[in-house]
């Protein structure tokens, strides 16, 4: 099946359209990906695809398409952190700030990005790590994974470390709308993690996504309607998730009151240089305390997810206790200093 024939199927509109096969949908993925397909074709399949609503056997294909392109790097038991790619633009990252308690407490965490893409066009990982001096906020393969194992904490530049990405690129921003790879490019297990945090936007993806989660067989996943479509659950109401798990997936709410967390957030315009400084008040106890609880009670939701804790009560408590000793702040500066290539500790971000 060629391109030309790919597209005759899925873009029909939304009656006449009709999902391709497992099969269909690969050959139709290696194309994307190698672009043996013209960037025309490309775009109209994005687009078709869009219109027609992408089945769960088109996001497998295109997941196992997207890891058979990547480098991948084995990390036993560690847990990936699966963010929006097309960034924040109203909410603070409290999942990067909870990277590092996770890591103080004995859990190495994956997280990964690009810089801003449609649709959100948002603040991203890229966009702090250059605000921490970082070089354009792409680290060095190997000296990514060198902080990884000084500290617990990876951070894959998603372009450079699946190159096909990069090179689809250009198109998405051209096309300016969410596609198929929004939702496959948080799927490509960098590290063969058995744990996976992650997030959607929409109510509809929840059974989607649980479905797709069961195919790439993850020990536990936790499928998050979070914060701007995000893995990080919110600290002023309740959050709706599914744990997906031994194949079958259970709504589970997570109330911050529940857990004597719920806060009022403070109304601050976001940018990559507040997100830095806002992370590392958290990591030294000084922030605003909405912001030390969002990252106590999702670190503390991604322990007990990962089997380090009991409950995520215990897991709060752990979080709580492990940002009160420095920890997660000790590990934030050696990861920062191994990134940025420096030889000194950092101070910390003025802002």
């Amino acid at each position: 099946m060629n391109m030309t024939e790919v597209l005759k199927e899925v873009g029909r509109g939304k009656r006449g359209a009709r999902d391709l096969s497992y099969g269909e949908a690969l050959a139709a993925a290696e194309m994307i990906f190698d672009q043996s397909a013209t960037p025309a074709q490309i775009g109209a399949f994005f687009l078709a695809e869009r219109i027609k609503m992408e089945s769960v056997e088109e996001l497998y294909a295109f997941a196992n398409v997207c890891r058979s392109h990547a480098f991948r790097f084995p990390r036993p038991g560690s847990l990936d952190c699966a963010g929006p790619y097309d960034g924040r633009r109203s909410s603070f990252m409290a999942g990067f700030a909870a990277a590092f308690v996770l890591a103080s407490a004995g859990l190495p965490v994956t997280l990964h990005g690009t810089d801003k893409l449609p649709p959100k066009w948002g603040i991203t990982l890229p966009d702090v790590l250059r605000e921490m001096g970082v070089n354009e906020g792409r680290p060095g393969r190997d000296q990514a994974v060198q902080a990884a194992q000084r500290t617990g904490v990876l951070f894959v530049p998603a372009d450079s470390w699946c190159p096909p990405l990069g090179r689809l690129r250009q198109i998405r921003l051209e096309l300016g709308l969410r596609t198929i790879l929004n939702t496959v490019e948080k799927l490509v297990d960098y590290s063969h993690s058995p744990y996976l945090v992650y997030g959607v936007f929409h109510n509809t993806m929840f059974d989607r996504t649980a479905q797709l989660l069961q195919r790439l067989n993850y020990r536990k996943a936790l499928i998050v309607q979070g914060v701007e479509g995000s893995e990080d659950v919110y600290i002023d109401r309740p959050t709706r998730t599914y744990l997906v798990e031994n194949g079958d997936a259970k709504l589970h709410m997570i109330d911050p009151e529940t857990y004597g967390l719920e806060s009022s957030l403070p109304d601050i315009t976001w940018t990559a240089a507040e997100q830095l400084r806002v992370t590392e008040t958290v990591l030294t106890g000084e922030a605003h305390m909405a912001f030390i609880n969002q990252t106590i009670l999702n670190a503390g939701l991604r322990l007990h997810l990962a089997g380090l804790t009991d409950s995520v009560e215990e897991g709060v408590y752990t979080s709580k206790s492990l940002i009160e000793d420095g920890s997660p702040w000790q590990l934030f500066c050696r990861w920062r200093e191994a990134l940025s290539g420096t030889g000194t500790p950092l101070a910390p971000h003025s802002g």
